[in-house]
């Protein structure tokens, strides 16, 4: 329905490539150019200024860009309205979800989802709870899935699930068999943490507090991106490390990883949707909406 010249200039702009954009449209270059040109001469400004392979956008580029997000939100919303009335699901729902949601929550949910709206695609992206929130600033993704939540006032969160954080170690290591630690103890032993950004990582700090310690006082062994790669080192290393209840089902199950129960330290946390202020896109609301019936909550 939209302008397909304003298609290839909000690619252009989003990847900051003429070259980009025309892989991802499976135009050629030389017609990306075209249309950016085209449009220059209706507006009478430049969109881009270019630094001989590096582009950037000029203030009309910028202005323009702003409206081209807005038009396509309202695009969308009267695609999915007018198939509605026709009993219809389609459109594209752009997602993103954080570390641990995407590998261990998220998919069941898809699948499910999928198999009762078809025709909606569905695009995920993954990556830590800031990385997700930028994407959402940036208007990539419709509706995110997140580990924490920050205080952008211009992001607006729901709850989804509840979350606990255990201290886990493998089937080998001391502590093991042990009943339970105090938590002044953790400073004797090393740690796998996750990276700066993570949710997971800010929940264990802000809890970590109640107790008297904080990350900073915990020796680092190494510092992992995700989880799998966090469970794969502690199989082969006298490490601890915290994670998700959700992420060490099957390793509890196999007795390969063992959690530790720590001395007035309890770690729960929420899952969150997030989305921009204001309603959110129709097809973000369906999706939600299926999540938590496939969960049983209200």
């Amino acid at each position: 329905m939209s302008d397909f010249r304003l298609e290839v200039f909000y690619t252009v702009a989003k990847r900051l490539s003429f070259t980009k954009a025309a892989e991802e449209l499976y135009i050629t270059q030389p017609a990306v150019t075209k249309h950016i040109r085209e449009l220059e001469q209706q507006y009478n400004n430049k969109l881009f200024d270019r630094n001989g392979n590096k582009i950037r956008l000029t203030p009309a580029g910028a202005i323009l860009l702003s409206h081209a997000e807005d038009l396509f939100t309202i695009y969308r919303a009267i695609e999915f309205d007018m198939n509605a009335l026709l009993q219809k699901h389609k459109g594209l729902l752009n997602l993103g979800a954080s570390t641990t949601i995407s590998q261990y929550l998220i998919a069941p949910i898809l699948a499910g989802f999928k198999k009762k709206f078809e025709e909606i695609e569905l695009k995920l992206i993954t990556g830590n709870t800031a990385q997700i929130e930028k994407a959402l600033i940036d208007k990539e993704i419709e509706l995110g899935i997140v580990e924490g939540r920050s205080k952008n006032q211009e992001i607006s969160y729901s709850d989804f699930l509840k979350d606990e954080i255990v201290l886990v170690c493998n089937k080998n290591h001391a502590l093991a068999k042990a009943n339970e630690i105090n938590p002044s103890s953790l400073k004797a032993y090393r740690f796998i943490i996750r990276e700066q950004g993570s949710g997971t990582r800010q929940v264990i700090d802000h809890a970590l507090k109640d107790v008297g310690l904080s990350i900073s006082d915990l020796p680092v062994e190494i510092q992992l991106g995700n989880t799998e790669s966090i469970k794969s080192y502690l199989m082969h290393s006298n490490a601890l490390a915290f994670l998700s209840i959700h992420a060490i089902n099957k390793e509890l199950l196999s007795g390969d990883l063992r959690i530790i129960d720590v001395k007035d330290l309890n770690i729960t946390r929420n899952f969150y949707f997030t989305h921009l202020q204001g309603k959110p896109d129709p097809l973000a609301e369906k999706l939600i909406r299926f999540a938590k019936l496939h969960y049983n909550l209200k």
